[in-house]
């Protein structure tokens, strides 16, 4: 597919795949607020919900190492068609389901298509863009993953108190639909590639130990925890991704190829950027509970002050793009991740009497540190990823960012466990943005190692001169 894609025919379909990633990432988090409606509505304990949560995020982590073999086979045109319309059925089909049995199964199938949704999705647009354009965008395409966490609570809440929980699922119907139009109208045919045969064992040992580790995250989670049974499975889940490594290392024809990670930018943004990412999860899901469990706020209230994180996502955006022309890329990560740190540590002060105006400022500081961030990281990912590596490039990135936002949930749970069997109460949640804090700065030590020049090929020539006078 060529990278000389006219200017607003690249823009199109970045905001066409940007909206699917949306919906992908929404459904990845909305499910929480509901829990205690489905329960109620199927008869069980709200706790039992986590299974069709579970199900979704180890399907996707479980099939999207699969995607840029799909991809090659019968094209992205088709593979992401494929994936809108199969995420749009499973939603239905979600929203009709009368047990928690049948909504499970359908959460596995919805997964399906997100997993092919988001990589596949991504794919279409870097192969159409060229390297001038690649800052602009990947920040369309940042927005989505900042965004979906920080609204759902928000969503959520308002869907279940004043509509039902079948409408969590329903909302997708009309925005697919549109979706799978628009996509069949731009998207451009391509010439499909004849892929090496697939590497059946590189994909059991990578989806098993994707799977057991997603699992893991889950149960870190959650209330209840068994000690013995945590360390088999972290035990497991490793040592298959490890076979897994080894064999991706000593085949001619790997599932995953590492070799895009020799290249420092590709590296960093999928080392540091992890951490960065996992970090960042987390805070959407300590603060709703700050603001409900231990300040006595109503879910819609909770709701309406996490949108403020989005706020300072959207504000910044328009930002980023100059930000990272202007100075480069090691001086934007290495500020946004000590904003980042910065503003969890000031989150663990927050009490019940501080004004609503100095937490909305706190918040949107919290977002424009997040979104700088994020949009560096995924920038930079494929600044330097010939266009013939785009497609193994792009596949890894997606399986190691779904692990990374897959464990946020788990690492702000485990911070706020350990919290509160040391404190109690709110010294639980002080002491867990602390924690997250503290390491989001890990990050910030790999973007110091980032050569100065680092995804200078992406920036004008015109910028760099500046910069390098400076």
């Amino acid at each position: 597919m060529s990278t000389n894609a006219h200017p607003r025919r690249q823009r199109n379909i970045a905001l066409l795949v940007a909206g699917t990633f949306f919906m992908e990432n929404l459904d990845g988090t909305i499910l929480t607020t509901a829990a205690p409606s489905i329960g109620a509505d199927f008869g069980v304990a709200s706790l039992s919900i986590g299974v069709a949560i579970t199900a979704y995020l180890l399907t996707l982590a479980v099939l999207i190492p699969l995607s840029g073999w799909l991809t090659q086979r019968f094209g992205a045109r088709r593979i992401f068609l494929t994936a809108i319309a199969v995420f749009t059925l499973a939603s239905i089909l979600c929203a009709l389901s009368q047990n928690l049995t049948e909504l499970t199964i359908f959460r596995v199938l919805q997964g399906v298509g997100g997993a092919l949704m988001v990589p596949v999705g991504r794919l279409a647009v870097l192969r159409i863009t060229s390297k001038a354009d690649l800052i602009r965008t990947v920040a369309l395409l940042t927005w989505p993953a900042l965004a979906a966490p920080v609204i759902a609570p928000l969503i959520g809440g308002i869907l279940s108190t004043y509509a039902s929980w079948h409408w969590i699922f329903l909302i997708n119907v009309p925005l697919g639909l549109v979706a799978f139009v628009v996509a069949a109208r731009i998207l451009p045919r391509e010439r499909r590639e004849t892929p090496p045969p697939l590497d059946w064992l590189g994909l059991g040992l990578t989806s098993i130990g994707l799977g057991v580790l997603v699992y893991l995250g889950s149960l870190l989670a959650g209330a209840e925890q068994n000690a013995g049974e945590l360390i088999v499975l972290a035990v497991v889940g490793l040592g298959l991704l490890a076979l897994a490594t080894a064999h991706f290392l000593r085949t001619s024809t790997p599932l995953l190829r590492l070799r895009s990670l020799r290249i420092e930018t590709f590296r960093v943004s999928n080392a540091g950027g992890a951490v960065y990412r996992m970090t960042l999860f987390a805070v959407p899901f300590l603060l709703p509970l700050l603001f409900q469990d231990e300040f006595g706020y109503s879910p819609v209230l909770a709701g309406t002050l996490v949108l403020f994180v989005f706020i300072g996502n959207f504000a910044i955006k328009p930002a980023t793009t100059p930000m990272l022309r202007r100075f480069g890329f090691r001086p934007v990560i290495v500020a946004a991740t000590i904003g980042a740190a910065l503003s969890m540590v000031l989150c663990a002060f927050l009490t019940r009497d501080t004004p609503f105006v100095v937490v909305a400022a706190l918040l949107v500081f919290s977002g424009v540190a997040r979104s700088t961030g994020f949009t560096a990281y995924n920038t930079i990912a494929f600044a330097d990823v010939p266009q013939a590596e785009m497609t193994d490039a792009n596949t890894l990135t997606s399986t190691l960012q779904q692990v990374a936002a897959g464990f946020g949930v788990a690492v702000g749970a485990v911070a706020l466990r350990a919290g509160e069997a040391a404190w109690g109460g709110l010294g639980a949640f002080q002491f867990s943005f602390l924690v997250i804090g503290a390491l989001t700065l890990v990050s910030t030590v790999e973007a110091l190692r980032l050569s100065p020049n680092a995804g200078a090929n992406i920036r004008p020539p015109a910028a760099r001169g500046r910069v390098k006078r400076a």
